[in-house]
C-alpha cells in the first residue's frame, strides 16, 4: 500500500488539476475566490475513535480537539475563523448523554473562537466513530501563508513547545507514570486540547514567507515546507522549544529527543520569514501572548536536516505521524 502522501499525489491531486483554489492539494486548506468578500480558506479533518482519540476521552474534550485541529489549518494559512460543517458517523449504541457532553465542548469553543455550525450530516455505524468537520475561514488572498513560499537565507520559527502531544499521548496510555501528577495532567491536557495559534497568525501576516502546522510531527511537517519550496530545512536540535515536562523525560532518557519531534499532535505553527522580519516576528509573538522560536534556517538543496549544537547531523528514524 502507498503512503498517504504519495496516495494523495498518485489519486486525488489529478482530480483537483483543473480547479486552481484547491492550490495543488499541496497546502493547510483550499482557498475559494469571492469577490467583494476575500477569499474563503476551506479545511477538512477527520478523527477515529480509537485512532486519532481514545475511547474513554471525555466527549466534550473530543469535540473541541475536533474543531481546533481544523483551526489550525486555518491558523497555518493566516484565515479568520467564519463557520464549519460538522459529518458524525456514530456507533448505534452510542447514547444522547455522550452526543449531549460533545456538542457542549463544541458550543464552549464556539464562544472562544467565534465560529459556528453551519450544517452537516449525522450516520450510524456498527464499527467505531468517525467524525469529520469542514472548517471554513476568510482571508485576503495574497495576505495568505502558503508552503511553498521559503527562500534561501529565511529563518525558521516554530510557537510553542514540541513533543508534548505524542507525551500526552502516551500518559493517556499510562506510560510516565514516574512523572509528577502536574506534568502528567500538562501533557494530558496539551493532547487532548490543542490550541490553534490563530491570534499569531493574525499578527503574523505580511511578514511570513510560507507556514505549516505541527500535525504529524515538527520534521514531518518541516519536511513538506521543503518539499513544496523546493529548499532544504536545517533544524538546531538544541534550539527546540520543550515544556517542563518534556524536559523531565529526556533527563531520564535522552534518546526520546527524536520521537518527540516526530510524533506529531502538537498543533503548533511552524513557518519561514526574512532575516529582515526577525523583529517583527518577535512583535507579533509579543502582541499575541504567544511563545515563538527560532529554532532553523533554509538552505539551498533538500530534505530536513537535524542537527546537534556542533553543527553534525542527528539521525532519525520516524519523522512523522502517517495516516495511511
Amino acid at each position: 500500500m502507498s503512503g498517504e502522501f504519495e496516495r494523495i499525489a498518485r489519486f486525488l491531486a489529478p482530480l483537483a488539476d483543473d480547479r486552481p483554489e484547491a492550490l495543488g492539494l499541496s497546502d493547510d486548506a483550499a482557498v475559494l475566490r469571492s469577490p467583494g468578500v476575500g477569499s474563503y480558506v476551506t479545511t477538512l479533518d477527520t478523527m477515529v475513535e480509537g485512532v486519532h482519540y481514545l475511547p474513554d476521552d471525555p466527549p466534550e474534550l473530543v469535540a473541541r480537539k475536533l474543531l481546533r485541529v481544523n483551526l489550525s489549518d486555518l491558523a497555518a494559512m493566516g484565515a479568520e475563523p467564519y463557520g464549519y460543517l460538522l459529518s458524525l458517523c456514530l456507533p448505534r449504541e452510542r447514547d444522547d448523554t455522550w452526543l449531549a457532553a460533545f456538542c457542549q465542548g463544541l458550543r464552549e469553543d464556539q464562544e472562544i473562537f467565534g465560529i459556528g455550525l453551519l450544517g452537516g450530516d449525522s450516520v450510524s455505524t456498527q464499527g467505531s466513530a468517525v467524525l469529520s468537520l469542514c472548517a471554513i475561514g476568510l482571508g485576503e488572498e495574497e495576505k495568505l501563508f502558503r508552503r511553498s513560499g521559503a527562500q534561501v537565507g529565511d529563518l525558521l520559527f516554530v510557537s510553542g513547545t514540541i513533543g508534548d502531544g505524542a507525551l500526552g499521548l502516551a500518559v493517556r496510555r499510562q506510560e510516565f507514570l514516574w512523572l509528577a501528577f502536574e506534568e502528567r495532567d500538562a501533557l494530558a491536557r496539551r493532547y487532548q486540547l490543542p490550541e490553534p495559534r490563530l491570534a499569531l497568525a493574525a499578527a503574523l501576516r505580511g511578514h511570513v514567507t510560507a507556514a505549516i502546522d505541527v500535525s504529524d510531527g515538527l520534521l514531518a511537517d518541516a519536511g513538506h515546507v521543503a518539499e513544496t519550496s523546493g529548499v532544504a530545512i536545517e533544524i538546531s536540535g538544541p534550539r527546540v522549544p520543550l515544556s517542563k515536562a518534556a524536559e523531565s523525560v529526556l533527563a531520564e532518557d535522552p534518546e526520546q529527543f527524536p520521537s518527540l519531534l516526530g510524533g506529531g499532535d502538537d498543533y503548533e505553527l511552524l513557518f519561514t520569514a526574512s532575516v529582515e522580519a526577525r523583529q517583527a516576528v518577535l512583535t507579533a509573538a509579543e502582541a499575541s501572548a504567544t511563545p515563538v522560536t527560532e529554532i532553523g534556517s533554509i538552505a539551498a538543496g533538500k530534505g530536513v536536516s537535524l542537527l546537534d549544537r556542533a553543527g553534525k547531523a542527528i539521525s532519525v528514524d520516524r519523522k512523522g505521524w502517517t495516516h495511511v
